[in-house]
């Protein structure tokens, strides 16, 4: 595989997806990973500057999400297997998921608010007429 670093408009990406609050690890994990056709949990900790640890929280959370597939690439000898990963949606799907949940917590904030002005006019109302 051709070594595949992240480079400033990823860094950029990687920064809004922690402002809407994707874990930064996370977002660094998913934007190598969208980079490549299938990489190594190696590949990734050195092109997306992470720790071996970090690098498999995010990928559990990845595979919980369904959008990495897991491969053993074959090897000769024995030791401790060695897994290709590949992102099973395109960016723009996994951009339109995180999308959607964003606007969904808007209307529920601003179904909040408006119940939370509705309460305060009513309370307002009764201690006015006692």
């Amino acid at each position: 595989m051709k070594e595949q670093s992240l480079n400033s408009t990823d860094k950029k990406v990687i920064n809004i997806f922690n402002d809407l609050g994707v874990p930064k690890n996370l977002a660094k994990t998913l934007m190598f990973i969208s980079k490549v056709d299938q990489c190594r949990s190696a590949d990734i900790e050195k092109g997306a500057n992470l720790r071996q640890p970090e690098v498999s929280v995010s990928m559990q959370q990845l595979s919980d999400l369904g959008w990495i597939t897991k491969t053993n690439q074959k090897k000769e000898g024995k030791g401790r297997p060695i897994y290709l990963y590949q992102l099973t949606k395109d960016i723009d799907e996994i951009f339109s998921y995180f999308q959607q949940e964003k606007q969904q917590e808007i209307v529920s904030i601003q179904q909040n608010l408006q119940d939370l002005k509705g309460l305060l006019s009513q309370q307002k109302s009764v201690e006015e007429s006692d």
